[in-house]
């Protein structure tokens, strides 16, 4: 069977098992001549998202070299002085020395200490004991996310207040670099700066489909790294649907025997020209998702899986017809997109069913250590339900009313589960309709009026409305039609939206903890076209959570955003260029 496969290295010293790896150090001659690049005096300092306070900016510029020193304080900041260091080698070819906490200048971060001749970047944590920081939940609040950094003469301050607050210190710093490839250098200049900064929203995150098409190891970490450089702080992946499952299961090898693979995929947009003949499909092993948390967890992102139920549960169904409600009609994982009553992929309620469920949760949540979990619970079509007569005799014999009541009944055992392990489910805003559940965060998605409702009734909720979230909607008219409904998200849409308008109670306003943005990957074969649809507006999105109203200015973001483009170019990822000058 093929599988996604992870290639082991060798044995690494401490400093390399540590290192950020997506920045690997590039491959450059040594610079002859010393060149040196344009001095950054006249540099516009632009950075996405635009922080909350720039105390003061320009007048002068510092340039680091290979003799510039980063300087850690704390063992707590060696992530972050390693990821800015490989992201310096591979670049711009400047390949700094990061010293240890037991050093003199070490000692001295954070004090005003004068660099040596080639100057030095300091990194200081405020609070970097382990008992403020929890490994299985690096994103942290928004005070734990914040950070100083000031630049002037030879000397760079980067101090947080938490572990990750250094680690957006440093996305700053690098925002702050030239935006374009300059390894022949050996040198860059960095504006003198002063900023004090922290996210408005707790949680800032993207989604990404790998059901409809599945992505390598690689791309995943690639895409991990591109929401840190963003300052995003979670990583929603959508692992079930209706056309695969993607998860290894020991508990349930048919999941990936069976569910894991198509038999083919529709051609052209729904409802397609025909269906091509071609076996598509994979799974992530326990090892591999374990890999990818890892590596998130580096960057101060969590994790927040998906298994979607009770509804989107076609590859389920096929892998075990037991837990269908038309158990003697042969299913397949579903080889074309759309959802709802076209097909019945509705889970049946029964004991063994409950118990597959707990058991699959269970098998998620040892791989995933992160507080939230997602279980779907949208675009459930009860009609299947109320047609079938085990179904019907299963809600009699449990004194359930209705259909709706049903699957909140779904909700209210999986709430179970994952409180036992210290979890909290998260839902679609379709678990409003059928009564929420104590505890439960909503996602909302058909629109933010659903969440606000949500978020008034005393429940978290994160903001995902389409119309101004789903970046698999077209954002401009005809050419670049995304998917088979003539909707727009245009970048304007994204960066306008507004999380908190005023006619939210106070206490409605701090269950918003934030927001996302969606990619269904339906239409997305490839990275290309999937970065076509992500990028620019991921930027925008960003912002959107992170900076105050304030200092938010769809004009000002545009001008800074041409910048971005030129880092879009520099990081190698695609992007729709429409709104480029």
């Amino acid at each position: 069977m093929k599988k996604l496969v992870l290639i082991a290295g060798g044995a690494v010293a401490l400093l390399s098992v540590l290192l950020l790896s997506a920045f690997k150090p590039a491959e450059t001659s040594e610079n002859p001549s010393g060149i040196v690049n344009k001095s950054a005096d006249k540099m516009e300092i632009s950075i996405i998202p635009q922080p909350s306070n720039i105390i003061s900016a320009g007048g002068g510029s510092m340039t680091i070299t290979n003799s510039t020193q980063i300087i850690v304080s704390d063992g707590a900041a060696l992530p972050s002085a390693l990821f800015l260091k490989n992201y310096l080698e591979k670049y711009f070819g400047i390949s700094p020395k990061v010293i240890g906490p037991s050093s003199k200048g070490a000692k001295a971060a954070g004090k005003g200490a004068k660099a040596d001749k080639g100057g030095a970047i300091f990194l200081n944590i405020l609070n970097a004991d382990s008992s403020s920081f929890d490994p299985a939940n690096p994103a942290g609040t928004t005070e734990q996310s914040g950070y100083r950094l000031k630049v002037d003469g030879s000397v760079v301050q980067l101090t947080g207040n938490y572990r990750q607050g250094l680690f957006y210190a440093v996305q700053t710093l690098i925002q702050m670099l030239p935006a374009d490839k300059m390894v022949a250098a050996k040198e860059v200049a960095v504006p003198f700066a002063e900023i004090e900064d922290e996210p408005r929203f707790e949680y800032r995150g993207m989604h990404l489909d790998v059901v409809r098409h599945i992505w390598s190891m690689d791309y995943l970490k690639q895409f991990v790294d591109y929401l840190a450089l963003h300052k995003m702080n979670y990583f929603h992946l959508h692992l079930t649907d209706d056309q695969a499952w993607r998860i290894e299961s020991k508990m349930y090898p048919k999941l990936n025997s069976i569910g894991s693979w198509r038999a083919g995929t529709i051609i052209g947009i729904f409802p397609g020209t025909g269906v091509d003949s071609t076996r598509y499909g994979g799974f992530y092993t326990a090892e591999q998702l374990k890999e990818i948390v890892k590596y998130a967890e580096e960057r101060y992102i969590t994790v927040v899986p998906e298994i979607d139920v009770p509804g989107h549960s076609m590859a389920i169904i096929a892998s075990y017809p037991k837990f269908s409600t038309t158990p003697e009609i042969p299913k397949q994982p579903a080889i074309t997109w759309g959802i709802f009553n076209r097909q019945n992929n509705v889970l049946a309620p029964s004991d063994e069913l409950f118990v597959f469920l707990e058991d699959v949760f269970n098998e998620l949540m040892d791989i995933f250590p992160g507080r939230y979990i997602h279980i779907g619970a949208d675009e459930c079509a009860k009609k299947w339900w109320q047609e079938s007569a085990s179904t019907q005799e299963y809600m009699k014999k449990q004194g359930i009313k209705d259909e709706n009541e049903l699957q909140k009944l779904f909700v209210e055992k999986l709430s179970v589960v994952m409180k036992a392990r210290g979890r909290q489910i998260v839902g679609w805003d379709e678990m409003i309709d059928d009564g929420l559940v104590e505890g439960s965060v909503v996602m909302s998605w058909r629109n933010a009026e659903n969440g606000y409702k949500a978020a008034e009734m005393g429940h978290k909720t994160i903001l995902t409305p389409m119309l101004h979230s789903y970046f698999n909607i077209a954002q401009k008219e005809k050419e670049d039609s995304l998917c088979h409904r003539q909707w727009l998200v245009t970048l304007e849409n994204v960066y306008n939206f507004n999380p908190l308008p005023a006619s939210l109670s106070a206490e409605a306003a701090r269950n918003v903890i934030g927001g996302q943005g969606c990619m269904w990957t339906e239409y997305f074969p490839h990275k290309e076209r999937l970065e076509y649809g992500i990028y620019p507006r991921l930027s925008a999105i960003a912002e959107v959570y992170w900076s105050l109203p304030a200092v938010k200015n769809y004009a000002e973001f545009h001008r800074r955003l041409q910048t971005q483009y030129r880092r879009y170019d520099l990081w190698g990822a695609n992007y729709y260029a429409g709104e480029r000058k």
